[in-house]
């Protein structure tokens, strides 16, 4: 049993692009706004090391673990990062929303809202996933406060649970019941709509 692929997502802000080989040069230089793979709580990839991670994830794509995009910001047409469905397990269906960076300059854009809006909702009305799980390193307090902004709970703290440089790391686990997601979708709407709000739209997304 496998999830359909959802193809491009499209949204007022930004669109989700099934990631392919061809996004290495613009993914590059995405992450060299802000050097986001300076931070050590972090496995971003350089931007030299760009094609090897797209190669992975279309790996894991192929095997069905993954679903990997590319972000686009629709104002400019730029390439600011990349998200993923990953651990997929098709059989409850469920899957996590992880794997996800954004260049500095995006941060703040709206754009990081509307993309988890678009998975979320693909997630629980498209697959009927009863429950989506986000995961970060304990010690990565700014995504910590970013997942819980969405409106997921955590789970709990799986404790020695990931080797990474120097340190093996605990990971926090979160995530969103299906029943809880028309209060999410409904807070990250909001937000969503505020932006466009500031860029003078004052029409509601219409997201695709």
């Amino acid at each position: 049993m496998t999830l359909s692929h959802p193809g491009t997502l499209t949204g007022r802000l930004v669109a989700l692009e099934p990631l392919a080989a061809d996004h290495r040069d613009g993914l590059a230089e995405a992450v060299r706004d802000g050097e986001l793979w300076r931070a050590w709580y972090t496995s971003v990839p350089t931007p030299d090391g760009m094609g090897e991670e797209i190669r992975r994830r279309l790996r894991l794509q192929d095997e069905g673990s993954m679903i990997p995009f590319a972000a686009r910001r629709l104002d400019t047409g730029a390439l600011i990062g990349m998200t993923t469905f990953m651990n997929i397990d098709a059989s409850v269906p469920r899957v996590e929303i992880g794997s996800t960076w954004n260049a500095l300059s995006a941060q703040a854009s709206g754009t990081n809202p509307e993309s988890k809006l678009m998975l979320l909702r693909h997630a629980f009305e498209v697959w009927d996933c009863p429950a989506v799980e986000f995961r970060t390193d304990f010690l990565n307090q700014q995504s910590r406060a970013a997942i819980a902004r969405l409106g997921a709970k955590q789970d709990g703290i799986l404790r020695a649970h990931k080797r990474m440089p120097g340190y093996v790391r605990d990971t926090v686990v979160f995530s969103i019941l299906q029943h809880e997601w028309p209060g999410v979708r409904t807070g990250l709407e909001a937000r969503v709509l505020r932006h466009l709000e500031r860029r003078g739209e004052n029409l509601p997304p219409q997201l695709g």
